[in-house]
């Protein structure tokens, strides 16, 4: 059990992280609402797919599909379209580190709207520390005004505002369901689908060119980083834990900086690492240490949320 919940959590870190590389190519021949429809649709039959090989069953309460469709919008369909727009400006690499803020700001939402995750001493210095690394992640270019990303880097924190936004309402709204992981994610997902389908009279122009490096790319980004990640991400909050679930936001963005500067050939400049690290080092601050596994008991499921980052005081995990 130990080594398949491992290789799940090896596998869900690679899946996520590279999710940036696969959008960056992507771009290559398509629009970003054109990727964003392709993710959206390819990981809605994942699901599916999912749905129905564990034979879970679909909610049928209109109320719990009118919050699923805000969580959609928030969680899916705008932070997927900001990020795949910021990519157009930014290296992968760049978007992935930006990206591991999510639980800081889901910990900024929290203390203003729970009532239960108001900030202590801890989690003001780990809020203070993260925030920091995003200024050194923007570089003194960007903050003078001078640097040509810097629209494309508020819009990657726009997106993990998005999510930030939404992990409080999943932790309000939805939770309280006690839904499977996968009926969550299906819905979710197929709703901001739908979204996309609706669109796409607007989205066809320009025709997208998909060669083969395209067409992998889209396949991975929508069944594996938008799909079959909700599956491994359950398996593994399950088995060890939300809280020591949430060490796959630290190897996130190594994985998407790696593959970006492997792959892609991006230049990793001096603020990269050390912001990551002081972003890094501020989850770690307001989230404590990570426990040791827990001896696997039986527990009520959580939902799964999405791709990039990991459990928060409102227990609750990213997507990307």
């Amino acid at each position: 059990m130990r080594v398949r919940i491992g290789a799940q959590f090896v596998a869900l870190a690679c899946a996520w992280g590279s999710s940036f590389l696969f959008i960056k190519v992507a771009l290559d021949g398509m629009t970003p609402a054109q990727v964003v429809w392709g993710r959206l649709v390819l990981g809605a039959l994942a699901l599916c797919a999912v749905m129905a090989v564990t034979r879970s069953r679909i909610p049928r309460d209109a109320g719990l599909w009118l919050r699923l469709s805000v969580v959609s919008v928030l969680l899916c369909v705008v932070p997927f379209l900001l990020f795949s727009w910021a990519e157009q400006h930014l290296d992968s690499g760049m978007a992935s580190i930006l990206n591991a803020t999510t639980p800081l700001l889901t910990l900024a939402v929290g203390a203003v709207a729970l009532a239960d995750e108001r900030l202590d001493k801890r989690r003001t210095t780990g809020l203070l520390a993260g925030f920091a690394g995003v200024l050194v992640l923007i570089g003194p270019g960007g903050l003078a005004g001078g640097g040509g990303h810097l629209l494309a880097e508020l819009a990657c924190l726009g997106a993990t505002a998005c999510y930030g936004v939404a992990f409080v309402f999943l932790r309000r709204y939805i939770t309280p369901y006690g839904l499977p992981a996968v009926s969550v994610a299906f819905v979710q997902v197929t709703i901001g689908a739908l979204i996309m389908l609706a669109a796409t009279p607007w989205l066809a122009a320009p025709a997208p060119r998909v060669d083969a490096p395209i067409a992998l790319s889209m396949l991975a980004l929508g069944a594996l980083s938008t799909g079959l990640a909700y599956l491994w991400n359950n398996n593994i909050v399950q088995a060890w834990g939300a809280v020591n679930a949430a060490a796959v936001t630290y190897l996130t963005p190594v994985v998407g900086v790696t593959a970006g500067v492997v792959l892609l050939g991006e230049r990793l400049t001096w603020n990269q690492p050390l912001g990551a690290v002081l972003v890094i080092a501020g989850i770690m601050a307001a989230h404590g240490t990570l426990p040791r596994p827990a001896r696997r008991r039986p527990a009520a499921p959580e939902p799964a949320v999405g791709p990039g980052a990991a459990a928060t005081p409102v227990e609750e995990r990213a997507a990307h």
